[in-house]
């Protein structure tokens, strides 16, 4: 009897919310890696996918291996690719152990891979690009967590200034007045692995444009496994959903055991019309694929284009 050819890898979870692409890998157990493009960041890195290397920051959750597993590989492919050094992103009570770990590879490759280690305190910051920054906060999980808010950094005129022709608003600024306002916008949230509580409500969290968080846990017998390992069960995210303003909820770290189909069923059960159609699953690549086929029907009607002849010309 001939043998059987291996299981094919999971392919990268691709989800498209304008105007940031979510794409990545999180299976609960076995990597989590996620990456936002258009923030040259990642967070997590369980595992190394080649897109994540375009993104010079990782910002880690915590220290559990499908979480950190990829590492040392993203640094060093980085700096062996030409791409430049690694910058990684942590809670500051992990600093030290992974300055550990990392020093255990220079001795196994005999060379050093350089890289920067940015240790956060809770509420601190650490610039992504021009105007965009990345606030961490405490989580509660098995080891020192930490989620991130990604935010732009936005200037406004005055509403007394509004209105005035433009020469006049340089006559005031040469006079030195401050006529216009900065205030931070939250863009993108994730959580990490993490018990619900109160650091999910804040206010930054609530009003993030796009919210990537963990939900492990979708039987209806499993509540206290999922306080056990600290996670997230579905009736969590059913209490919680109401109280977020984002267009979308993406929920990944889902195990191999819960089957697609009845996470679907779960959700549709705890969630209304309105609700469900906020919230995506990172690996349903098969509802993911219909949305973003939606999106681009939507884009080519609103641009003219005709769907039915693109479609013949692929």
């Amino acid at each position: 009897m001939l043998p059987k050819p291996p299981p094919r890898e999971p392919s990268l979870g691709f989800i498209y919310s304008p105007p940031y692409r979510i794409q990545g890998i999180s299976i609960a157990g076995e990597a989590t890696a996620i990456q936002v493009p258009e923030l040259d960041v990642c967070f997590d890195m369980g595992a190394c996918p080649r897109t994540m290397l375009a993104s010079p920051i990782c910002a880690l959750s915590h220290g559990h291996m499908d979480h950190v597993g990829g590492l040392a590989y993203y640094l060093s492919q980085r700096q062996f690719q030409g791409m430049g050094s690694g910058t990684i992103v942590c809670d500051a009570r992990i600093e030290s152990d992974l300055r550990r770990m990392l020093e255990g590879y220079v001795g196994l490759e005999r060379q050093r891979t350089p890289y920067e280690l940015i240790p956060l305190e809770d509420g601190q910051s650490h610039q992504l690009k021009p105007n965009h920054f990345l606030r961490g906060f405490h989580t509660e999980h098995t080891a020192p967590s930490m989620g991130y808010v990604a935010y732009e950094h936005r200037t406004k005129l005055k509403d007394e200034y509004v209105g005035l022709p433009q020469e006049k608003l340089v006559e005031l600024k040469k006079r030195g007045e401050e006529i216009t306002r900065s205030f931070e916008v939250p863009l993108v949230a994730y959580t990490g692995d993490t018990l619900p509580g109160a650091h999910l409500l804040r206010s930054d969290i609530r009003a993030a444009r796009v919210v990537i968080a963990e939900c492990t846990f979708f039987e209806k017998g499993h509540h206290k496994r999922s306080r056990i390992g600290m996670h997230m069960h579905v009736d969590d995210i059913a209490q919680w959903l109401p109280l977020l303003e984002c267009q979308m909820l993406i929920l990944g770290h889902i195990s191999r055991r819960t089957q697609l189909g009845d996470v679907r069923q779960a959700l549709e059960e705890r969630l209304d019309p309105g609700q469900l159609a906020r919230v995506r699953v990172l690996m349903d690549h098969r509802a993911n694929r219909q949305n973003y086929e939606r999106l681009v029907a939507q884009s080519q009607e609103d641009q003219g284009i005709d769907s039915s002849k693109t479609a013949e010309q692929a």
